[in-house]
């Protein structure tokens, strides 16, 4: 918006947490609000807020909420472009509503392959529910006047298996701050706190979720176990991380710890704490979803393992560009002989680092941002 003088509006849900008051002016309603924060017009769609522990709850949270962000697509100031993401995975109908109240292009822009991705979640293994949400990506792609995918292997996915034409899909990978995070020293204020700066730190960074597979990343460590200034870091919060935690104690790991979230602010120490990363996904999703994690890794000059299926994104990356080793997805053996390879030869650790910072810049927000602008221009002047 800043660099390329677009006005933008988000149609986006109520934050869990409250923000400050920019100063900028709120306006509330019952269904949906309207606030406006450095210069973005923020509309709030407000659905019910029932407990996400059962299916009933997470449905109606998701219905209330896609019928109040179709309200509020029908009240933007009439725009040029409506670019749409893929959670909650029916939210793309109610961009494609407004593209055709106001007659102007319609971009959708995948994060997530449904129903694949939902299948993580117990309640999505009913086939009547998968069964619609293949119909509704099957229908976005069909309408959309732009498909963005994040790299080779979600292009195939949707190009294959959701009937995409290959003229409309772009790939726009994901992107990092490359200004925000630098390759800095890993003796700093956050290893010095926590006791890392004379370990050898293996870190994953980020959501601990369903789809990374972490109990073979955890099981790896046990494989790790004759290393003793060796150190597996998880740093972030999720759904597996009790469960992750309860592995490590009955399996006495003494070599992985837990750290909650870190302050954004702090990502560069953070991550410069780190000798190498793990990026892991579970066999099957490969393509479905594309880590973001690893471009924050790549720009923090940090070399990873990939734990993943051959033709995922951040494999690719790592063989065709020097900046990281492949293990075998699910297989904590072959994990730790990786992280071994990288332990006892750190001339090469440091090399694939200097590597990764050289890729990273490739995949900095500024280019990012720059395909989203000549994408969106190309459609409102007609052009290819």
């Amino acid at each position: 918006m800043r660099d390329h003088g677009w006005r933008v509006s988000v149609i986006a849900g109520v934050p869990l947490i409250p923000a400050s008051d920019s100063g900028n002016g709120r306006a509330v309603g019952w269904i949906t609000g309207r606030e406006r924060h450095e210069g973005v017009d923020v509309f709030r769609a407000r659905g019910t807020r029932l407990s996400k522990r059962r299916f009933i709850g997470r449905f109606t949270n998701y219905m209330t909420y896609f019928a109040s962000a179709c309200l509020a697509g029908l009240r933007l100031d009439r725009p040029d472009v409506i670019v749409a993401l893929t959670d909650p995975p029916i939210i793309g109908l109610a961009a494609c509503l407004a593209s055709r109240r106001y007659g102007v292009p319609f971009v959708m822009s995948y994060r997530d392959v449904f129903p694949e991705v939902a299948r993580l979640l117990e309640d999505f293994h009913v086939e009547s529910v998968n069964a619609i949400l293949q119909r509704v990506n099957r229908f976005l792609v069909a309408h959309a006047d732009r498909v963005i995918t994040l790299g080779e292997s979600m292009q195939r996915r949707l190009i294959d298996g959701k009937g995409a034409e290959p003229r409309k899909t772009v790939i726009i990978p994901d992107w990092a701050d490359c200004e925000a995070i630098v390759p800095s020293p890993k003796r700093n204020a956050f290893s010095e706190a926590h006791g890392l700066a004379d370990r050898f730190v293996v870190m994953h960074a980020g959501n601990l979720g369903l789809s990374q597979n972490l109990e073979s990343v955890v099981g790896a460590a046990e494989h790790l176990l004759d290393l003793p200034d060796l150190v597996l870091l998880f740093v972030g919060e999720g759904v597996k991380k009790p469960s992750l935690q309860a592995i490590a104690r009955d399996r006495g790991l003494t070599n992985v710890r837990f750290l909650p979230y870190q302050p954004k602010a702090d990502l560069s120490n953070t991550f410069a704490a780190a000798d190498c990363f793990v990026v892991s996904l579970s066999v099957g999703l490969s393509g479905f979803i594309v880590p973001s994690k690893l471009y924050g890794i790549l720009a923090a000059g940090r070399p990873y393992v990939a734990a993943m299926e051959r033709d995922s994104e951040a494999v690719r990356i790592a063989e065709k560009e020097g900046c990281g080793l492949v293990a075998d997805p699910g297989n904590p053996e072959s994990l730790a002989a990786q992280i071994r390879a990288l332990y006892l030869n750190r001339d090469l650790t440091r090399q694939m680092g200097e590597r990764a910072r050289e890729v990273g810049m490739r995949f900095d927000r500024r280019a990012g941002v720059a395909a989203y602008d000549a994408l969106a221009r190309g459609l409102v002047n007609g052009s290819p």
